[in-house]
């Protein structure tokens, strides 16, 4: 052993002679072993990474490596007690065969991708000539209360992957979305059956949900189904549906959003006050009834037959701060005297606008609740709304 060493250090002294002598630089030798291992696997100390497919049902948890490409070849559900770890300025792609290709974080599951004004987390279509509904998109279900089931620990069932959600944590935790773009979703199954961009089945309020974008999708932006979570600083740009939608009793907050309709689109915000193919089962009844602050919705102008807003199936909220630009109805409200009693809660004050600014709007409000009502009695205009300054937090990190 003595022997060894000592032939070893003179071997040491040899190089190092060598290399002072020539005036080439020294020789550094690095261990690899840690920084480039390839999610618990030794990829060999490569430094070129590997393409690694994410499909199938985990069970594990996983910390993606930003040497290494990944790719959305199908079904990716995470399962209850796993975390996924997505380091800042990661672009995962995604195959561009439709509805059966997404990322899902199943109840008791987390996701936790935070990235950066300048180094965004994005999930994109792989396909060379990308378009809207090449992939799914991103399914995170919690949970949070929902009002399709009859309340307590009962559970609904996910439309895409038939995952269960819902229960009585508000306060469930899914982990943490910050600065993260999903582009080119919104593959469809069926009639039925569709992907958003983001999809929060259930989702609790301990979930942190800041900075996200749904750039160019064929269904809706950003879709609540209950829950309490809440969102910051969204941005929902060329949603070919709906871009903000909420149903099944969600009570979150929306902070800071922002919509731009695209050449194909239907609603800036569609909301329901409960899922109408199920029926409002919760006990006591309640329905949906978010706050939304700060609130901007651009459109294609008023010579164009379309809605910024419909509210209807008894949803309520309160809207602070809202400015809608260019469309021929501004606010479109429809229920009824019976099981949708949208109307009501505007009497009742539990749907209300407290300050709207209307750009080149035709109609500012459309009735067709069953219940009589002014326009004041529903929202209070003022021309000094300016809805979220996007323009500021949206810079460097959205398309548009």
């Amino acid at each position: 052993m003595k022997n060894n060493l000592l032939l070893g250090l003179a071997l040491a002294a040899t190089i190092f002679t060598s290399c002072g002598e020539d005036g080439t630089s020294d020789i550094v030798i690095n261990d690899n072993s840690v920084n480039n291992n390839n999610n618990g696997g030794d990829n060999g100390g490569q430094t070129t990474g590997e393409t690694i497919e994410l499909n199938g049902n985990y069970t594990e948890s996983m910390t993606l490596d930003p040497i290494n490409n990944y790719i959305i070849t199908g079904p990716a559900i995470f399962e209850d007690g796993t975390t996924l770890t997505i380091p800042a300025g990661m672009t995962i792609t995604a195959a561009a065969t439709g509805a059966d290709v997404y990322l899902a974080i199943a109840q008791g599951a987390k996701i936790m991708a935070e990235g950066t004004s300048s180094q965004p987390i994005i999930f994109t279509s792989a396909a060379t000539t990308q378009n809207a509904g090449d992939w799914g998109g991103l399914i995170i279900l919690g949970k949070a209360p929902i009002n399709s089931v009859a309340g307590g620990t009962a559970t609904s069932t996910s439309e895409i992957a038939s995952l269960p959600y819902g229960g009585n944590v508000a306060d469930d935790n899914s982990g943490m979305l910050r600065y993260v773009r999903v582009e080119y979703s919104g593959g469809k199954a069926d009639g039925q059956s569709e992907n958003n961009g983001f999809s929060f089945y259930g989702v609790g309020n301990g979930t942190v949900v800041q900075y996200i974008q749904m750039f160019e999708g064929k269904d809706d932006g950003v879709e609540f189904f209950g829950g309490t979570v809440n969102v910051n600083n969204v941005s929902v740009v060329n949603a070919q549906d709906d871009s903000i939608d909420w149903t099944e009793g969600y009570t979150g907050t929306i902070t800071d959003a922002y919509v731009k309709h695209g050449t194909n689109h239907d609603k800036g915000i569609e909301a329901d006050g409960y899922n109408t193919d199920i029926g409002n089962l919760s006990s006591p009844v309640y329905f949906s009834k978010p706050t939304v602050n700060n609130l901007t919705i651009v459109g294609l102008g008023s010579g164009t037959e379309n809605e910024a807003i419909r509210l209807r199936a008894g949803t309520q909220g309160v809207f602070t701060n809202v400015l809608l630009d260019g469309f021929a109805e501004g606010f479109d409200l429809d229920g009824d005297n019976g099981n949708n009693p949208t109307g009501a809660g505007v009497l009742s004050g539990d749907l209300v606008v407290n300050s709207v600014s209307f750009l080149d709007v035709t109609l500012n409000l459309k009735n067709d609740t069953g219940e009589t009502f002014t326009d004041a009695d529903f929202y209070t205009e003022d021309t000094n709304a300016t809805g979220t300054d996007y323009e500021t937090w949206g810079a460097g990190w959205t398309r548009q």
